[in-house]
């Protein structure tokens, strides 16, 4: 079965061009072109990864990420053309798993979709689970769950703690986390990684300014536990 994206974008070129390259590629592909569309079509639909315009009409693009991660813990790709770190780092902030700027190549798109997709599906072959205390991490199922209670992780997010978790100790550089979680297709900045680890913070510690789980090594990176 095809697997299902929708394209969020205010710009009908963009839609018919997104849509007949997807569908061309073997993709089935949902439309909209207003926030408030797409999470109604997220409410009623089955997706698989959702490629998200930060400048829409009715509601910016990410307070629509903040609401799909409330709820729904699929993959998200930005598309913007606002090109500054400052706003790139605030889309990821929100739980973007990726970005793209406009103008991009179908190719460039292309790859940052298979690399996202690729991290959420090698997420379930690792038939085992592992518990920290309160939290239990079921690698096979790509789930995490704290004092009992599922915590909804992003593919990104998901795909660092796993590295981290499964080598508890070690200090991880941050192209190490890079090179493990996000592949050659990365090519973006060191700080994309501290958004993604200050997002899982939130939401698997008890005190994020304080974390026992993900800790920072200073001048290095970051470890898993003591």
């Amino acid at each position: 079965m095809a697997q299902r994206v929708l394209v969020v974008d205010d710009e009908p070129k963009i839609l018919e061009v997104l849509a007949s390259f997807l569908g061309n590629n073997g993709y089935e592909v949902l439309q909209a072109q207003t926030g408030s569309k797409a999470l109604d079509l997220l409410a009623r639909e089955k997706v698989s990864l959702v490629l998200l315009d930060l400048m829409l009409p009715d509601i910016p693009g990410e307070e629509v990420c903040r609401r799909i991660r409330g709820k729904l813990a699929l993959p998200v790709i930005m598309l913007t053309a606002k090109a500054e770190e400052e706003d790139i780092l605030k889309g990821l902030g929100v739980g973007a798993d990726d970005y793209v700027t406009k103008p991009f190549s179908l190719k460039e798109l292309f790859a940052r979709m298979d690399s996202v997709l690729r991290r959420t599906s090698d997420l379930a072959p690792l038939q085992s689970e592992s518990f920290f205390g309160a939290l239990h991490i079921d690698f096979g199922k790509g789930e995490v769950c704290k004092n009992g209670k599922e915590v909804g992780l992003t593919p990104s997010e998901m795909g660092l703690l796993s590295a981290m978790a499964k080598r508890p100790g070690k200090a991880f550089t941050r192209q190490e986390l890079i090179d493990a979680v996000f592949g050659d297709e990365f090519d973006g900045f060191d700080r994309a990684i501290d958004n993604h680890i200050k997002n899982l913070r939130q939401k698997i510690e008890d005190d994020p300014k304080k974390p026992i789980y993900v800790k920072t090594v200073h001048g290095l990176g970051y470890k898993f536990g003591a």
